[in-house]
């Protein structure tokens, strides 16, 4: 199975700049793009929150269209950015989130994974948080199907990272979300957003990574201190093959760039 991430794209309405320099809505359509050139293509794309950026209904209407040429299914979790309820709106007809409450799913029988994805959004403000009420739903969620192969889908990422100002809006429960997940081997790989940068490491024992957004990229500034920065890095997405009972992750950057040219000549030998 071949899973494509997206996160992070931020996408405004027509004719309008994030941070009034990123034509986030042209990156998504390159992203996209790059998508449908992939031979295997994924069986699915999944997309770790910051969806749009004002939450708006015609926000998350602009985004499906420029979606509308993927070939797979689309999967989606909220970020700090998304509007719960508008979004629950938008992806309705999906059929995975819950009609009322957090946006947490289960996808069990579609893959050879189980999909989990938590709702990690707090309205209107930049931190996550997985309080009380959403550990217990993971809880369960998880203790239901301990031997089956499992996918973690969330935005903010439950660790530091050392990007401080990132840090001062990163998630609150991360330790309890830490002990939960340390009980569940089931778990493969927890994917998150967030961060803008492709950054991995282990929470509980499962690996856990971010990755790059199609448009701008997070100042890499490991200082407390740190300004909250963004630059215009090349950008990226994610692909996760899951193979032999292994999930193997590569950063994919988005562009045109000199090649590929072969290593060796027609008759076999090392070109130098």
């Amino acid at each position: 199975m071949l899973i494509a991430q997206i996160t992070d794209p931020h996408i405004k309405m027509p004719g309008k700049l994030a941070y009034q320099r990123v034509d986030t809505a042209a990156m998504l359509k390159r992203c996209v793009a790059e998508v449908r050139r992939l031979d295997p293509q994924p069986d699915l794309v999944v997309m770790t929150g910051d969806l749009v950026d004002l939450g708006r209904p015609e926000e998350y209407a602009w985004l499906k269209t420029l979606l509308a040429p993927l070939r797979q299914p689309v999967i989606v979790v909220p970020g700090n950015h998304d509007e719960r309820e508008a979004m629950r709106a938008a992806f309705a007809v999906d059929g995975y989130f819950p009609v009322s409450g957090f946006l947490h799913f289960v996808i069990n029988d579609r893959y050879p994974l189980r999909i989990i994805g938590l709702d990690t959004l707090v309205p209107l403000e930049g931190r996550g948080e997985l309080c009380a009420e959403r550990l217990a739903w993971l809880e369960e969620a998880l203790a239901r199907e301990r031997g089956r192969p499992t996918l973690l889908l969330m935005h903010h990422p439950p660790f530091l990272t050392g990007i401080g100002h990132m840090d001062d809006i990163g998630l609150a429960g991360r330790e309890a979300f830490t002990e939960i997940v340390s009980r569940h081997p089931q778990i493969e790989l927890i994917l998150c957003g967030h961060l803008h940068r492709n950054i991995q490491t282990l929470v509980g024992g499962r690996r856990v990574l971010t990755c790059p957004s199609p448009a701008h990229q997070v100042a890499l500034d490991i200082r407390p201190d740190a300004p909250s920065c963004f630059r215009m890095e090349p950008p990226g997405y994610m692909l996760h093959w899951w193979n032999a009972g292994r999930m193997i992750s590569h950063a994919a950057v988005i562009g045109d760039y000199d090649g590929p040219y072969p290593f060796f000549d027609p008759d076999g030998r090392l070109i130098d």
